[in-house]
Formats: structure tokens, sequence, C-alpha cells
């Protein structure tokens, strides 16, 4: 059931019908219509009379009206993200992590502007994704992080180290990749080989681990000219001192070391103001 909810919240400007449903998430028609029926008499869902379209249904406003109390820091990051947003000129995100996911709770941008898929959609929490978080990992969770995309290569397990070390000294992430090999990198990254014949699976096996550090070679040479540039992402703490979610922009174009450096400031003070905004709600009235 939460499937088909998350569904038509990323279905954006599509046009959701039964059948959509139905193929997207490889549902019976006989569960499908179940769940659809439940989420219409509840108002979780909506279906056009006319048209048959299915849209979120005005129940669902109930819950994102409660969001902004019963999670202020979301909400602080939203407002951080989109004004830094709109003071630098580029799309902006926020991303929470759920467990072994990352997944974009919020963006501002044009469609074609969004790297990493539209809000909702989960990302691995392993290389090359979530550096911004696994910086500031406890070391047991981070060496896993770590392992997740290095294995035991040795040489990729000190390169993600240092990646990670750079990362928490300067206070936050580049990736300095294209905005086409970004999304090549989130395909290979989500695919599943299990049920690949041997030299597909060794394929996709070798393109992750090339995969895993590629979006970092900048920092290693980052020289005078400008260097593509997909996200810039600096973390906010919760009560507990470690990272609730990370507020990023997406420049999606080259730019300077120095232009770097100014927006991942920024960056840096806006997720500070809203770990901030988090200690000042939690303060006795």
């Amino acid at each position: 059931m939460l499937d088909v909810v998350e569904l038509l919240a990323r279905a954006g400007n599509r046009q959701l019908r039964f059948s959509d449903v139905v193929r997207e998430l490889d549902l019976t028609q006989a569960t499908a219509h179940a769940i659809l029926k439940t989420l219409c008499d509840r108002g979780w869902a909506s279906r056009d009379p006319v048209t048959k379209v299915f849209t979120l249904g005005p129940a669902l406003a109930v819950v994102a009206a409660r969001t902004d109390t019963v999670r202020p820091l979301a909400h602080a990051a939203r407002s951080a993200m989109l004004r830094l947003a709109g003071e630098v000129g580029y799309a902006g995100s926020v991303v929470e992590r759920f467990g072994d996911w990352l997944v974009v709770t919020a963006f501002e941008g044009e469609p074609a502007t969004q790297p990493s898929g539209i809000p909702g959609d989960r990302i691995p929490y392993a290389p090359p994704f979530g550096v911004a978080f696994a910086a500031w990992d406890p070391e047991e969770e981070r060496r896993a992080w770590i392992r997740r995309g290095a294995g035991d290569d040795p040489d990729r397990t000190g390169r993600l180290e240092r990646i990670l070390e750079r990362t928490r000294r300067r206070g936050y992430d580049v990736d300095w990749t294209t905005p086409a090999l970004a999304q090549a990198v989130r395909l290979v990254a989500t695919l599943d080989s299990a049920d690949m014949p041997t030299p597909a699976r060794q394929i996709l096996e070798q393109l992750r681990a090339e995969f895993t550090t590629i979006g970092f070679v900048s920092d290693d040479n980052p020289g005078r000219r400008k260097q593509p540039v997909v996200t810039i992402a600096a973390p906010a703490f919760d009560h507990r001192g470690r990272v609730a979610l990370m507020v990023a922009v997406h420049p999606l174009c080259p730019l300077s070391a120095r232009r770097v450096r100014e927006i991942g400031d920024r960056l840096v003070e806006e997720a500070a103001a809203v770990t901030g905004a988090r200690q000042l709600s939690e303060q006795p009235g």
C-alpha cells in the first residue's frame, strides 16, 4: 500500500491510470484494485471520474500540515535549502537517511536539474553516495559504509578513508562529476546483479568498483581550471550529534575551486543554522 502512495507522490505531472500502477509496481490487477479502493475510501488517493487518473488524496494534506510541527529539523532544512538555492541560482535538495537508504525529501528546481532522482526515490547508502553522512558517522558505521563500496580492496579503502577525512576537515562534500555520469552511477548502484549471467555480473561489479570514487577525482587534482560539479552538500545534526540530514545544491556545471569553496562555506553556515534551530526548538518554554 505504501508503495502505491509513494508512486502517486513521485508522479508529479504524470497521469497515472490503473494500468500504470499495475505495471510499475508489478502488482496483480486484483491486488492493485484492492489497494487503490482502500486508499480512495480513506482519502489517501483520489480517482478522477472522467479521466480515470489516480492522484494523492485530500487526507494527505492533513498529514502534510502536521509535518512542519512534528519534524522541525526537516522544516528548517527545507527553508535553508530554498534560501540558498535562490541565492546561488542552482537547484537545491534535502536528503535524509533511513536505514540503509538515502531519500530525497525536498527538492527545489526544474525536473531537468534533479541529478539523483525525484523526491521519495531511495538511493543506496553506499559509496559514492552519502559522503556527507558517512564522514561524521561513528567509526564502526563509517567502516561499514566503506566496506559496502571497497570490499576487501585496500587501495579503494584507503581512498575512501581519505575522502571522508577531507570532507570532515572542510565541512562539506563535493561530487565532481557530470550530470550524465551521476545518472549512470545511480543506475548502476540500483541494479540487481543476482539473476544476471556471470559475464554481465562481472562487468557490473567492475563498474560499481570504478564508480565508488569516480566523483572525487578532482579533490586530488584541484588545479585552477573549472571542473564539472553535480552536488555540494553539508550536514545538519540531531540532538545526539549525529548527521540527521544534508542540505545540498546541484550546480550541474563546471565551477572554479574558489566558487566551490564559496558555495560550500555558505552551505556549512546554513546547515549550522538548521542545527541551531533544532537546539532552540528543544529548549524549555
